[in-house]
């Protein structure tokens, strides 16, 4: 009975040696699945691989029923199998059976796997078993979603097999990525393939086709898992910083938290094993009284190699917390003698992600005090408006490292403007309103001048913009114009024309008195204009452009004009002519002697309002310093003068004529007289 046992047990020892794989320092793990839920032709799952870090993948197929999901204990890759030589026997864990559409050549099932995330580009497999008379299409989508092609598949392929220990395997079609059974479709067990993808996939497809019987296949997933892990140390002189209270986080490459941990005493800390794949990303966070020491507080992690692979570790230094100012200034230039630029802002960003804000002082400087020890600061000018950054950019990188960090400066460049003067007929205009508008679109700056006419629009990117003033009443002449701004001031004037004006009184020569409805007749630059002298003798006409006027009255019939026609000069300026006087007279009349025209004392400026004229109903206005002098209407004829006055309208005068006669005739009567009576007085007188 002894022996018995004896040798029970030890048969049973060397049978559990057999199955038993190998010791490995590697962990490999197949997959598990949960519960199909569905009915033929529509099932519905999930199988997850057991190395964390895997996505998860949701299985959808329309395999007739009755689809499986077997324990593994009895069917099982073990280790004289390839897969199982390499991953680790597959005994106990389950795996899926499925059959095709239907049991016809045409009714091919469709069993797609879709993942959660992208797949690892390495350490994983899948194996398809029981292929004999059947076969399998592998199909599949990188993690752009896009189908990978049949010799990216084939390269997967790692081989044949038969798990069963028989002889039948299937074969490999690389041009079709075509697992097949049997060349006789003969049913049979153990045919199986294998596959060890080699990028990042976002979905698995088989496509199953019977050739004959009732065939089913079997689906195996397995993932290989590495450790990630490392170091954080402190000096030895830290007299705050406690390693045990830094926290370090595992996120994996789709951007998942994983896993966190803290560090022993020792400082190191490990998350364990986790699918292998480069993009693992390991962050700590330090303790109150800590500070990061080193280049970064995040940690790229590739755990695809070895347990003892450098890629798989990620080491930190902490220090005591020693907190140091960093300071600077803003400046036009580059150089330390440019301009301050005061109330710009300036914003630090710690190695943590945290962040402070402050603004520049009068004199251009800011102060971040209370910092850390650590690297991975950064200091960031935001440009105020005006100004464009200077050759050394605007942001720094800074490290805190147990002393003061100054001399952080920054060079700001100012932006140019667009500058110049608004003159009307040569002289300046104050309050013109300029607009500068960016070409294609955008914000337009506004300015008026001043009392020199004067603008400057400060603060321009360099571009195209177009200048536009809004000219004043009463002005011509070009109001916008193109400018192109690059690094240096561009300069834009504005030399506004002001319409002149022509005026003056039709008098009768003779009197002095006006004479109205005389038409006046203007011709210069453009269409001749005619006027009429209103009921005071005056005409007045406006809004004539710069150049020579030939000024002309019609004269009634029996008259002529005195003093015309006449040429008047009107300039850029807008001069006002208000004395272009004329006088009438009798057409056969001599001339008289004019009196001479007094000289202007002063010259009006033709922007002073008292020289601009009401219209023809005002005042004349006065004559400008460029008028042509004008002769002085004819004096009246006084006794004994040869002058005659206006003709009358009516017969020849009579009465003076007659009254002349008479007092003539009374004349020579009175002579006689008194020639008698003297003839009388001394004939009488003699003795």
């Amino acid at each position: 009975m002894h022996r018995r046992l004896a040798v029970l047990l030890t048969l049973l020892l060397l049978a559990a040696l057999l199955t038993a794989p190998a010791a490995r320092a590697l962990t490999d793990t197949w997959a598990g699945w949960t519960p199909l839920t569905g009915r033929s032709n529509d099932y519905a799952g999930t199988m997850q691989q057991a190395s964390t870090g895997f996505p998860r993948a949701v299985l959808a197929s329309d395999s007739r029923s009755n689809v499986q999901l077997p324990s593994g204990a009895s069917t099982f890759l073990g280790t004289q199998t390839p897969p199982g030589a390499k991953y680790g026997s597959s005994r106990n864990a389950s795996y899926v059976v499925l059959r095709p559409r239907a049991d016809t050549p045409t009714g091919a099932s469709t069993t797609t796997y879709t993942f959660d995330a992208p797949t690892p580009d390495t350490g994983w497999a899948f194996v398809l078993g029981d292929v004999d008379a059947d076969r399998v299409q592998v199909r599949a989508t990188d993690a752009d979603g896009t189908r990978v092609p049949a010799a990216e598949v084939s390269s997967w392929f790692a081989g044949t097999f038969n798990y069963a220990g028989g002889t039948d395997v299937p074969t490999w079609d690389g041009d079709t990525s075509t697992l097949e059974g049997n060349a006789g479709a003969v049913d049979t067990d153990g045919a199986a393939g294998w596959f060890e993808p080699t990028q990042p996939l976002t979905s698995l497809t088989f496509v199953f086709t019977r050739r004959a019987g009732f065939p089913v296949y079997q689906t195996w997933f397995v993932s290989r898992a590495r450790p990630i892990g490392g170091q954080v140390s402190v000096p030895d002189d830290a007299t705050l910083c406690d390693v045990t209270e830094a926290r370090l986080t595992l996120t994996a490459p789709s951007g998942e938290v994983l896993a966190t941990t803290s560090p022993d005493a020792g400082g190191a800390y490990s998350f364990g094993e986790l699918a292998t794949q480069a993009g693992y990303v390991v962050r700590i966070t330090p303790g109150e009284d800590c500070v990061v020491d080193g280049p970064a507080q995040d940690t790229s992690v590739d755990n695809r190699g070895e347990d003892d692979a450098a890629g798989s570790r990620a080491d930190f230094a902490l220090a005591d917390v020693v907190p140091q100012p960093i300071s600077g200034t803003v400046r036009e230039g580059e150089g330390p003698d440019g301009p301050p630029v005061a109330g710009a802002t300036v914003t630090l960003t710690r190695p943590d992600g945290s962040t402070a804000v402050t603004t520049t002082a009068p004199d251009g400087s800011y102060l971040f005090d209370e910092n850390p020890r650590g690297a991975g600061y950064t200091v960031a000018l935001s440009v105020p408006p005006g100004y464009a950054a200077g050759d050394d950019g605007t942001e720094l990188d800074v490290e805190v490292a147990g002393q003061p960090l100054t001399g952080r400066d920054f060079g700001l460049r100012r932006l140019p403007a667009v500058t110049g003067t608004v003159t009307g007929g040569g002289n300046p205009l104050g309050g013109v309103a300029v607009r500068v508008t960016p070409v294609g679109g955008g914000q337009a700056l506004t300015a008026v001048t001043d009392g020199e006419g004067r603008y400057a629009v400060d603060g321009l990117p360099a571009g195209d913009y177009t200048v536009e003033i809004v000219r004043p009443e009463g002005y011509g002449g070009d109001d916008d114009r193109a400018v192109t701004v690059a690094r240096a001031a561009v300069v834009a004037d504005f030399d506004l024309t002001r319409p002149g004006a022509i005026g003056g009184t039709v008098t009768d020569a003779a009197t002095g008195a006006p004479v109205p409805d005389i038409t006046v007749a203007l011709d210069g630059p453009g269409p001749a204009v005619t006027v009429t002298t209103d009921d005071e003798g005056r005409y007045f006409v406006d809004g004539l452009d710069a150049g020579e006027y030939v000024v002309t009255p019609a004269a009634p019939d029996g008259t002529e004009v005195v003093g015309g026609p006449r040429t008047v000069t009107i300039t850029d300026a807008g001069e006002v002519r208000g004395t272009v006087d004329f006088g009438l007279r009798e057409a056969d009349a001599p001339s008289p002697t004019p009196s001479p025209t007094p000289e202007p004392t002063s010259e009006p400026s033709p922007t002073d309002p008292t020289t601009e004229p009401s219209g023809p109903s005002g005042p004349s206005p006065t004559a400008g310093p460029t008028d042509v002098a004008t002769p002085t209407p004819a004096v009246p004829p006084g006794p004994g003068s040869s002058g005659p006055a206006l003709p009358s309208t009516g017969g020849p005068p009579w009465w003076p004529a007659a009254a002349g006669l008479g007092l003539l005739l009374a004349g020579v009567a009175l002579l006689r007289t008194s020639s008698n009576r003297s003839g009388e007085g001394a004939k009488g007188g003699r003795p």
